[in-house]
């Protein structure tokens, strides 16, 4: 079969089609220092933070910016997935490799999902962030209905359903619904199907992998408009909800900003270290896709463009196409660390004092729960809400102590998923030994990030 081409090649000439065969280090230091895009963006969060907070009825009314960004990038995600992993498993060619890649992402995402779970009850403990608040249940009509909308979303997202959903209506509507695991799915079943064919898939693959270079130039397209969309979703936010409502919880929202850096920092920093890589290294590669989830609050918006990073980095496609997508659903650490945080924290509210076994029970049910309402909408808020109502020691109702404040943890959740994720990636590919030094070298050292413009996000 013909070897796939490189996501982040075609990203690149996507990016730069009138310059692809000039050198990529004398092309960065001729572009402009505001022609790149992760300074686009930056300065798009900070305008549009000073507009939602001095103009807020302004900022509100540029939701629609953001929103529309959201869902053009949602709207290439699942074909994205579905070419980068069939002709990712097509190319590898030996299904007992994909199998064991498989196996070690699930085993990967179990052990460290449920260590970032144990890291926010440890956390609460130790600081109490609630303790003092002395709170009571609003039990007035508007907030009994803020908080029923969420316990009603968190009973319907049970595990067998999150399980059966994984399997789509028909193999076009995995495509067309937006639902990554669906996607997923069609994708590993067509990728083995075609790698089972031997030579007389090679024309269908030739076909999917040219179908895959015009999804990456469009994704290149839809990027330019990422400063656009960090604006708008960034005026909303502080519009709407804006610094005063952070007063009464500060200790919760710091509390768990400071836990998620020491994550990143210390956990993922030593797993990222024991690799052969720096995790701050890997953070400033990734830079212009923070700044986008930052900005947007979505760590979908960028998921294309940390695949595209993912393989320039030196992972091989099919690993890239097995990880990501599989750790927008089952790796999320941020989230996992937001839910035992502010279960305790909401017990603590309450005055209600939880004993060693029942924090196990609370940690037993947070991680069937955040494997059940994965890739929902609003994920963190509902797995609270769903873990709270099947642990009989704290009301459900007290999520609507943290109601307010949520959309400013939310972007701290993301962030730290999406950080995750990318260090799963690298991970796991050194795990199967196939990891690109000379690559991942490159774009790890300094500059590495900005010199080399193949990312839809980058110069």
């Amino acid at each position: 079969m013909m070897k796939p081409n490189s996501i982040a090649s075609t990203l690149g000439t996507a990016q730069h089609g009138l310059n692809g065969d000039e050198d990529s280090h004398e092309h960065a230091r001729r572009v402009p220092l505001w022609r790149h895009t992760y300074v686009q963006v930056l300065v798009a969060i900070i305008v549009g933070s000073l507009i939602g907070h001095f103009a807020p009825q302004t900022g509100q009314a540029l939701q629609p910016l953001g929103d529309g960004f959201i869902r053009l990038v949602k709207m290439i995600i699942p074909p994205v997935i579905f070419l980068t992993i069939v002709t990712g498993i097509a190319g590898m060619r030996d299904l007992r490799a994909v199998a064991r890649v498989a196996a070690k992402t699930f085993a990967y995402f179990l052990f460290f999902s449920t260590l970032a779970l144990i890291v926010g009850l440890v956390t609460a403990n130790v600081i109490r962030p609630g303790a003092g608040l002395h709170a009571t249940i609003d039990t007035s009509p508007a907030g009994t209905a803020s908080v029923a909308r969420y316990i009603g979303k968190a009973h319907e997202t049970s595990l067998v359903d999150f399980v059966l959903n994984i399997i789509p209506d028909t193999f076009v509507s995995a495509l067309t619904t937006g639902n990554i695991l669906q996607a997923l799915f069609v994708a590993i079943l067509t990728g083995i199907g075609l790698a089972l064919m031997g030579e007389r898939g090679a024309r269908m693959f030739d076909v999917l992998d040219e179908i895959s270079a015009v999804a990456f130039r469009i994704v290149g397209i839809l990027m330019k408009a990422a400063p656009i969309g960090a604006f708008g979703a960034i005026a909303y936010t502080v519009g709407k909800y804006g610094a005063s409502s952070l007063a009464d919880l500060a200790t919760l929202v710091l509390t768990f900003y400071l836990t998620a850096i020491v994550f990143i920092v210390v956990v993922l920093g030593v797993v990222a270290r024991l690799a052969g890589f720096s995790i701050l290294r890997l953070i400033a590669y990734l830079r212009a896709e923070l700044l986008l989830v930052l900005g947007t609050s979505s760590s979908e918006s960028a998921l294309p463009s940390l695949m595209a990073k993912m393989e320039r980095a030196g992972c091989p496609k099919a690993i890239v196409g097995l990880v990501v997508p599989m750790g927008y659903s089952f790796n999320l650490d941020g989230t996992n660390i937001y839910m035992t945080l502010a279960a305790l924290f909401i017990a603590q509210a309450y005055d209600i004092h939880l004993g060693l076994g029942q924090q196990v029970l609370l940690l037993g049910m947070a991680m069937l729960s955040s494997k059940g309402a994965a890739g929902v909408t609003g994920a963190g808020f509902i797995t609270l809400a769903a873990t709270l109502s099947i642990v009989p020691s704290i009301p459900v109702a007290g999520i609507g102590l943290i109601l307010g404040v949520d959309r400013f943890m939310s972007e701290c959740r993301s962030l730290t998923n999406f950080i995750g994720n990318a260090v799963a990636t690298v991970v796991v590919a050194r795990w199967e030994g196939v990891v690109d030094d000379a690559k991942l070298a490159e774009a790890l050292k300094p500059g590495g990030g900005s010199a080399n413009a193949s990312s839809a996000l980058t110069d």
